[in-house]
């Protein structure tokens, strides 16, 4: 595994994830194309809170302290028990992009690391390796649903025409 090169796609990641959410309207943030999905601002949000609480707790914790539980997340439950949808979508989107370089800073901080070294998880046993590739397929996964919130979105702006032409989604 190239870590160098995930480090960097990491930082390229927070990037596009930046383009993706600046200058968008207070409503197109906290838009949601059905009341059970999540908002851009929901997103960024979870995104922050894994950046800070997950990905990179986890991984410190298989490399460093791997006789230590993982502390509990919940995910899901933290988008309507933190408020996520009613934050500053800048704030939010700051936060995060601090947590990255805190993250990022802390990676390339590491002194050959053991991708190999495995933790027993609850679910069965992860790598530090698969940890970190998790990490950027999570921001890979993200970026794909806020894309696809603004393909969404984009249909609401044009009614009542259609992006028909453009190609089926």
């Amino acid at each position: 595994m190239n870590s160098d090169l995930l480090v960097t796609r990491m930082t390229d990641n927070a990037n596009r994830i930046r383009i993706l959410l600046e200058g968008v309207s207070i409503e197109q943030a906290r838009w949601r194309p059905a009341p059970d999905s999540w908002s851009l601002l929901e997103v960024i949000n979870h995104l922050d809170d894994e950046e800070k609480q997950d990905f990179r707790v986890r991984l410190d914790t298989i490399l460093h302290h791997p006789d230590q539980p993982w502390p509990p997340i919940d995910p899901g439950g933290w988008v309507v028990e933190r408020h996520y949808n009613q934050r500053d979508p800048k704030e939010s989107l700051d936060s995060f992009l601090r947590a990255r370089q805190e993250s990022l800073g802390w990676l390339k901080s590491l002194s050959s690391p053991n991708w190999e070294a495995v933790y027993e998880a609850p679910f069965g046993q992860i790598t530090a390796g698969d940890m970190f590739a998790s990490w950027v397929g999570h921001d890979l996964l993200h970026m794909r649903q806020l894309v696809e919130l603004h393909w969404a979105y984009t249909g609401v702006l044009v009614d009542p025409y259609a992006t028909n032409y453009a190609g089926s989604w």
